[in-house]
Parts: C-alpha cells; sequence; structure tokens
C-alpha cells in the first residue's frame, strides 16, 4: 500500500467514536486506525499519515483480548503512544492455539466478513457453519465467497449445498483471479468500508485479495494436488485499501477455528434446530433417543439434516468449554495475584523488622 493521507471517514471511522470521547480527550490526542501488529510496535493511519506506535506496558489501554488490526486507538498527541483504546463496534475472535485457551483477536471493527470455501474437496458445511457463528456473534454480517468456480463441472450443487444452511446470507461462487470478480463483491466495498477473509489455507483468500486490490500485495502458494489443501500463504495480519476505498484484512489461513462463548451466533446459524427443540416434549431433551424429540422426529422425516445436529452439539460443547476454562483461568489469576500481593506484604513486613 502506497503512502498517503487518508480523512478519518475513509479510514472508515463512524460518528458513533465521538460518542466515547470527551474534548479533554481530543486535546490529549488524535485517533488512528491499526493497519498491522508488529513485535516493534503497532502501525496506525491517521489523518496525519502513517506512523508506529507503542502501548504501554501495564496503561489503562491493555485490552482482552490485545490490540489487533482495525481497532481504533486515541494516540498521545505530543508522542507516539497510545492512550486507550477506542470501544469496537465488531471483533472477530477464536481461541488461541495451545493449552491456556487465551481468546484471540483476529479482526476488528469489521462490515463484511467473507467466509472463503472453494469448489473442491476443501468444500466442508459443517466448517462453514463453525464461521457463520463467529461472525453473527461478532455482529458482523457474513458473506460465503466460493473459489475455484472455474475449475468446477458442478458449482450449482455447492450453491446449492451452501443455500441449505444459510439460505439468507449472500453467498456467490466465483473465478478469483478473474476482474469479475471484483463487481461480484463490489456491494459490500464500498469507501471506507471494511472487511476481512477468513478460510482454510489455500481456497484463495490471498489470490482473491490480489484481484481486488489490483496488484501482487499478498504472495500465494500453490495447492497440493492429493488433497486439494493448500500451503499457508499470508503470514501476519495486516490491512490494506483497495483502489474503491475499501480496507481489507486478509488474515492467515486457519485449519481449525476453536469457537468461544458464540450463544448468539449458534441461535443465528442453527435457528431451525432451536425452533424445534422448543418442541420437544421435554424442555431438557437431548435429542438423543429422548421420548417425544421433534428435532429427531424432523430427521427421521427428512426435514432437517443429522449432520447439522451433529455439528451444532460438537460446537455447544466447545462454547461450553471455553467459557468454563475461561471462567477457571480468570480464577487461578486472580488466586495468584491475591498470593503475589500476601507475599510482597510479607516481605515489607520482614524488612521492616530489620531495621
Amino acid at each position: 500500500m502506497s503512502i498517503k493521507y487518508f480523512t478519518l471517514h475513509q479510514l472508515g471511522w463512524r460518528p458513533g467514536y465521538s460518542h466515547h470521547l470527551t474534548l479533554q480527550d481530543f486535546e490529549a490526542g488524535y485517533p488512528a486506525r491499526v493497519v498491522g501488529v508488529h513485535r516493534s510496535g503497532l502501525s496506525v493511519l491517521s489523518a496525519r499519515g502513517a506512523s508506529t506506535v507503542s502501548l504501554l506496558h501495564g496503561s489503562a489501554t491493555g485490552v482482552e483480548p490485545a490490540v489487533t488490526v482495525g481497532d481504533w486507538l486515541l494516540i498521545e498527541m505530543d508522542a507516539p503512544r497510545v492512550l486507550r483504546v477506542l470501544e469496537r463496534y465488531s471483533l472477530i475472535v477464536r481461541i488461541a492455539a495451545g493449552s491456556e485457551h487465551r481468546m484471540q483477536a483476529i479482526a476488528a471493527n469489521l462490515d463484511t466478513l467473507f467466509v472463503v470455501t472453494s469448489c473442491n474437496d476443501d468444500f466442508n458445511l459443517s466448517r462453514l457453519e463453525r464461521y457463520l457463528a463467529v461472525a453473527f456473534e461478532a455482529g458482523v454480517e457474513p458473506v460465503i465467497v466460493l473459489t475455484k468456480a472455474d475449475l468446477c463441472a458442478d458449482v450449482g450443487a455447492y450453491l446449492d449445498a451452501v443455500r441449505s444452511i444459510a439460505p439468507t446470507i449472500g453467498f456467490m461462487a466465483i473465478d478469483a483471479t478473474s476482474a469479475t470478480a471484483s463487481g461480484l463483491l463490489a456491494p459490500w466495498l464500498a469507501d471506507g468500508q471494511t472487511v476481512a477473509f477468513v478460510g482454510s489455507s489455500g481456497v484463495g483468500k490471498s489470490t482473491l485479495a490480489n484481484t481486488l486490490v489490483g496488484d501482487s500485495t499478498q504472495a500465494t502458494g500453490g495447492i497440493r494436488e492429493d488433497d486439494a489443501r493448500g500451503r499457508h500463504t499470508t503470514t501476519a495480519r495486516e490491512m490494506f485499501v483497495l483502489p474503491g476505498g475499501a480496507w481489507v484484512i486478509d488474515t492467515p489461513g486457519m485449519r481449525e477455528l476453536r469457537v468461544g462463548a458464540i450463544e448468539a451466533g449458534m441461535g443465528a446459524v442453527f435457528d431451525d434446530i432451536e425452533t424445534l427443540a422448543a418442541q420437544c416434549r421435554f424442555h431438557d431433551c437431548r435429542h438423543d433417543g429422548d421420548r417425544g424429540c421433534a428435532v429427531e422426529s424432523a430427521i427421521a422425516g427428512g426435514q432437517l439434516d443429522g449432520r447439522r445436529l451433529v455439528n451444532y452439539r460438537k460446537l455447544q460443547r466447545e462454547a461450553a468449554n471455553a467459557v468454563r476454562t475461561t471462567r477457571e483461568r480468570r480464577e487461578q489469576d486472580r488466586h495468584y495475584g491475591l498470593l503475589n500481593r500476601t507475599a510482597q506484604r510479607l516481605q515489607r513486613e520482614k524488612k521492616g523488622r530489620d531495621y
């Protein structure tokens, strides 16, 4: 992305942000948007231009999850330091890899999440439902994009499958290398809008981003013919502007999206199951051999795909486990904090007695 000056509107500023800032805030700092997160600091753009700023360790700017691409910050007027993080109107998060079960921010203040899959062996309805639940939970409009349509003999079958799980949201099949892709996605790429791409490695996220921006901004990799999966090609989360003025966050490929608390998102994606569940004979029906189960009756009658119930249960378990482990981690942190404060107090008392 060439360095240039942008107005706040062009950067995606919303009038609602000003409601969270006081006159003193504007006297002390100015708003800027995070376009890159690096070990050395945060790359930001503002009406002043491009700069690199740092978060003050232990300051009030600390948020959970941590600052990510797309965030709006208040930057100190006379120093490259962050005063605070402005309230997010949307945030895509996942459970980070590892055993700590910490929430990891992927992209902030999004208008649209393009869920990218391809018309080949990568296509997986259960994975799409997972992404959709995360998008709905975050309050972001999801749009399903099927790539490699030019290499598929029966695109209609893939479109019908998507329609079966998401009849009310936008979806389309495209050739990510064709200029026509820009026209198909244009309704979501207006000036100042912010979008992100999520999906498995090799489905064409970076290729599509290149087509939209008109150059090879993102590195692309090939596909392994044996399993249609691709190599990871995007290694950092960065935000760049398209010729039409929209902003794109291209995230690293994710084989697995571990979900957190997504109750609202689950309700939006699996509304058919939850509607049926309300008709079960018992309010605590487990949909597993219970008498009078409307959900199992619908599966037996062909009105509901049994795969959806299996995935619904799986995501429910993951979400419940994420909530539980987060609560346990917070309690553990509180306990360790108490022990640490007690140890410091005893040490101070001991030093006092020594004197």
